[in-house]
């Protein structure tokens, strides 16, 4: 019964799972603008270097204060907004509803107008993209997925105030998981499940993008449900001080 089984994840936190660990400080830096681990990527990338040369066709780092509490994870940049823009979720539209959902749940201030430069910024958040180069047609294979997952790991070990994350659709769910060393069994993704996994507890929504809103399966109001929790849950707990105590 999928439905009450959600309601259980929504009300308890997720269900009981081996108790897992966040991964080593020490498991990968960024990847350099030429990363090689991916070799389609790594020709796709080569073509649109050549077919838009002021473009940023590289991998895309994650954007936001390495303090945040909250992470939010996506699936990988897109051809026409991350990849040529070189900041996560702009130039697109998925990044239209993101960051305007972000400022009305307090995660960003200043006006997002679609460029790398416009003065916006996030705020206690910070978002980092399951896959860091573009894939054609936005589909990265499960082996560049894997091959990527070092660099999520990376950035999970180096947010040491981290205690939520909001995952932006099953890949970066299943991703994150596995980066947690969690039982993909424990922790099924559904849209406004919940779940605790380690120290962190992760919410789930189906990704922002056009397809999802056009076709309805994602609302802007089922989105801003999702922050409307993580917002409650930074707000009445203390969740991320430990880290800072000397």
């Amino acid at each position: 019964m999928p439905g009450k089984r959600v309601a259980h994840l929504r009300a308890h936190g997720g269900p009981p799972a081996p108790r897992v660990a966040r991964p080593a400080a020490d498991v990968a830096p960024e990847p350099g603008r030429d990363c090689p681990r991916c070799p389609r990527l790594v020709a796709f990338r080569t073509i649109w270097r050549e077919r838009e040369p002021t473009w940023f066709n590289a991998p895309v780092s994650p954007f936001g204060p390495p303090d945040a509490r909250l992470a939010i994870i996506g699936l990988a940049p897109g051809l026409r907004g991350a990849n040529r823009t070189g900041r996560p979720f702009t130039g697109d539209y998925a990044g239209d509803l993101l960051y305007a959902t972000l400022g009305e749940h307090g995660f960003a201030r200043g006006h997002y107008a679609a460029r790398p430069d416009d003065a916006l910024a996030l705020v206690d958040c910070r978002i980092v993209n399951t896959v860091r180069c573009v894939p054609p047609e936005n589909k990265p294979t499960a082996k560049e997925i894997a091959t990527c997952r070092d660099f999520l790991k990376g950035e999970i070990a180096r947010m040491t105030r981290l205690c939520t994350v909001v995952a932006l659709g099953r890949i970066a769910h299943d991703s994150f998981v596995a980066a947690m060393g969690g039982r993909q069994t424990a922790h099924r993704f559904s849209h406004g499940a919940v779940h605790a996994i380690g120290d962190l507890t992760l919410y789930d929504s189906y990704h922002c993008s056009r397809y999802n809103t056009n076709t309805g399966r994602l609302t802007a109001t089922m989105f801003s449900a999702v922050f409307a929790a993580v917002r409650a849950r930074l707000d009445a707990t203390d969740c991320g001080a430990a880290a800072t105590d000397p």
